[in-house]
């Protein structure tokens, strides 16, 4: 159809009807078609803005803190290359910028195409890290001379798996076999060979992002909760077989002082930081406990320079920055025009807040240390990748959505 045809066609109303916006109309075209049939691109349906600036503004905000948090610890273990996280956390931002916006583009409902590709391809990953893992842990490899983490793939994986099986089942949920045994498989594969790594927290947010999906497509809670909980309880003991990996975080997280040069020491320095930080922080850039107190301040710990730099006013608007984003998020999930776009916002969304309140806890020492970083602020490659990759989706399920833009 040609453009002048189409614009006809949309804005011809009969009487007693109301005209209907373009993305609906897309939205109710692409009902019952297989994506092959759907159309690729969103072209001239407006995306929710508010979303928009608040992926940017906390983007924007998480780079200043990697370089400020970075700068001595580059310069001590580089040679002398105080920018050496900062140029490699912006090239992978600034690839992530150009996927996010391109997947923006695009009709999210051709994601059935490849969600069950790739999240195979997210197991094969983690098999892969499991044999020829790169560091202490088998928590990274090496594909073409980059260094990824296949945990993050696998979180987008399992979301992306869950989404199209759940909006195809969608009315066999409450059945045993189809609501809990098969999405039970989808989550717990990725999860255990994540556990195994081990990477505790990474299992931990697969598991997590899978079960509240799994409830919120329908499963029922009195089948969830009970084999939950027995599953909570055999990844506690698969860890204390391993030897003293979870004991000693416990012990830790109990009481940092009971070892202050070893083990406790990140956390112990971490809470100096945000001590020392009081109502409104040192100032950007003049964090103490960056200089080589909190081993590599630009990862996990990060949410601690904040507090110190920014202090407790700076540090309680960057919170209040990612509960905006959350909950709009949870809103362009509930506006999607179908149950694929809905699970996928869902599931990207509530990744991001878990993650979120996981890293603050351990940070503050709410919860134990289990190496788990604070999305958009935390120095990583795969992770802004994929991260930006996930905001796109959100901002391609927007355009369709019955939202109000802002």
């Amino acid at each position: 159809m040609k453009n002048n045809e189409q614009t006809d066609t949309l804005t011809e109303v009969t009487p007693g009807e109301e005209k209907k916006t373009v993305a609906e109309m897309d939205a109710k075209a692409n009902v019952g078609k297989t994506p092959s049939a759907m159309k690729l691109f969103s072209r001239g349906l407006p995306l929710d803005t508010l979303f928009l600036v608040l992926v940017l503004t906390l983007l924007a905000v998480g780079l200043v803190m990697v370089f400020s948090a970075s700068f001595v610890w580059g310069f001590y273990r580089n040679d002398g290359d105080s920018y050496y996280y900062i140029k490699r956390q912006l090239i992978f931002a600034g690839i992530g910028l150009v996927a996010m916006f391109v997947v923006s583009h695009i009709n999210y409902n051709v994601l059935r195409l490849f969600a069950y590709v790739f999240y195979v391809v997210s197991i094969g990953l983690l098999i892969v890290a499991l044999f020829v893992g790169r560091g202490d842990v088998n928590r990274w490899i090496v594909v073409f001379g980059i260094t990824v983490q296949p945990s993050e793939v696998a979180k987008l994986g399992t979301i992306m798996a869950l989404s199209l099986y759940m909006s195809v089942n969608y009315n066999k949920m409450k059945t045993f076999l189809y609501g809990f045994v098969i999405p039970m498989g989808i989550i717990g594969v990725p999860a255990v060979l994540t556990l195994i790594e081990p990477h505790l927290s990474g299992a931990i947010l697969i598991a997590s992002v899978g079960v509240v999906l799994m409830i919120v497509a329908g499963t029922r809670l009195r089948i969830l909760l009970p084999v939950g909980l027995a599953g909570v309880g055999a990844g506690v003991l698969f860890l204390l077989k391993r030897g003293n990996y979870m004991t000693d975080r416990l012990k830790i997280w109990l009481d940092p002082f009971s070892d202050p040069l070893g083990d406790g020491f990140q956390t112990i320095q971490g809470l100096y930081a945000i001590g020392s930080g009081g109502l409104f922080g040192l100032g950007l850039g003049r964090s103490r406990q960056k200089y080589l107190y909190i081993p590599e301040p630009q990862n996990d710990f990060i949410f601690a320079i904040v507090c110190e730099e920014l202090g407790f006013v700076g540090a309680l608007i960057i919170i209040a920055l990612f509960v905006i984003l959350i909950y709009r998020g949870y809103k362009i999930a509930l506006s999607a025009p179908d149950k694929f776009g809905f699970f996928l916002v869902t599931g990207i969304i509530t990744r991001v807040a878990i993650q979120t309140a996981l890293n603050i806890a351990v940070v503050t020492n709410t919860l134990p240390n289990t190496g788990i970083s604070l999305p958009f602020f935390s120095y990583g490659g795969t992770s802004i990748l994929i991260l930006l990759f996930e905001m796109g989706i959100v901002l391609s399920v927007s355009r369709y959505s019955r939202l109000v833009k802002k």
